[in-house]
């Protein structure tokens, strides 16, 4: 079955087709979508629900038939009051930057002994007009500086429950048996 993965992010699609290896997931940019979609909802459910519609809105009107699926990630920092959360990706402002965005995070946490720290994904996906979503979770804590030249966004400085190396450490099919995406993704395929 061909999905429509409402996203043009490389590591992301990279991550996803990884997981959902039976299925044959297009970008975006492979179906000829290169508007920008404007995330303005105050939750990642909000978010991902605003993507998935937009594209599939955009498919319909161009008589694709497709599911259409979407995500949005955040990190949400137990010290920092679950920020940056839906934020997680402009947290240090426009242009968005991963390297400005950990940064911050451990500029904030400094001289702070709580470090526990989640990140969530929510799944949105629309076949047929039928609205569901999913989530995945994975709890871990935040580092007290970058380690590893893996992963991408705020892989270096988190380290998920039970490991002792951050997700930019740990060997893809590690991090992607483990992450939050990859929880989501699980849910995802159970309906798939």
């Amino acid at each position: 079955m061909k999905l429509i993965f409402a996203s043009n992010n490389a590591h992301k699609l990279a991550e996803v087709r990884a997981i959902l290896s039976d299925h044959e997931v297009l970008s975006l940019h492979d179906v000829g979508f290169e508007q920008e979609i404007e995330e303005t909802g105050e939750t990642l459910e909000a978010n991902s629900l605003i993507k998935a519609q937009t594209v599939s809105t955009w498919l319909q009107q161009h008589n694709l038939q497709f599911w259409v699926f979407a995500d949005d990630t955040g990190l949400e920092i137990s010290a920092l009051g679950g920020k940056p959360g839906v934020y997680t990706a402009r947290w240090a402002g426009e242009p968005s930057n991963p390297a400005n965005n950990r940064h911050k995070a451990l500029v904030e946490l400094a001289g702070k002994t709580n470090r526990t720290a989640r990140f969530r994904t929510v799944i949105t996906l629309i076949k047929e007009g039928e609205v569901t979503q999913v989530e995945g979770i994975v709890n871990g804590s935040i580092a007290f500086e970058e380690h590893g030249e893996g992963g991408f966004g705020y892989d270096p400085i988190f380290i998920p429950t039970g490991h002792e190396q951050t997700f930019a450490q740990l060997p893809a099919e590690i991090k992607n048996s483990i992450s939050h995406r990859a929880r989501a993704m699980a849910a995802l395929k159970q309906i798939l």
